[in-house]
Parts: C-alpha cells; sequence; structure tokens
C-alpha cells in the first residue's frame, strides 16, 4: 500500500495523520510518500485522482481518496 499525505510532520494535526495512525494500529504495511503543499504541484495525485487534495491510498489497484472513504476501505478489509 501507499499512503500519499501531506508535509505535517506529526500524526495529530491532519486527517492524513488519522489514515496514518489507522495503518499502523492495524499492522498494516505501507510507504509514505509526502506530497508538496502546493496543489497545483500535487501532479501525481492529480493524475490518480483527478483531485488535488490528500490522503490518497493506493492498493494495488484500489485508490481511494478521502480520510472518510479510506477508514472505511481498511475497516471492511
Amino acid at each position: 500500500m501507499i499512503l500519499y499525505r501531506c508535509r505535517t510532520p506529526t500524526n495529530w494535526l491532519c486527517r492524513c495523520g488519522t489514515v496514518a495512525r489507522r495503518l499502523r494500529k492495524e499492522g498494516v504495511e505501507f510507504d509514505e510518500v509526502r506530497v508538496p503543499q502546493r496543489r497545483k504541484q500535487r501532479v501525481e495525485i492529480l493524475d490518480l485522482t483527478g483531485q488535488d487534495w490528500v490522503p490518497v491510498l493506493v492498493d494495488g489497484e484500489e485508490v481511494i481518496h478521502d480520510s472518510h472513504r479510506i477508514l472505511e476501505y481498511l475497516a471492511s478489509r
């Protein structure tokens, strides 16, 4: 799995951190990719989802964006 997230240095200030904490709590192995702060520079996110917001979770062929959807996806796995 790959988690695309913001550059916030802690897991307690943003929704990206909420997703990262849940992944770690469930023992899921994942790579983190910190995306540029400026949304205009998030070309990879735009290519994956058609929008420029993070977090985005990529699990094989599945691409899930929006922290609430990601948490629901993890709960259903």
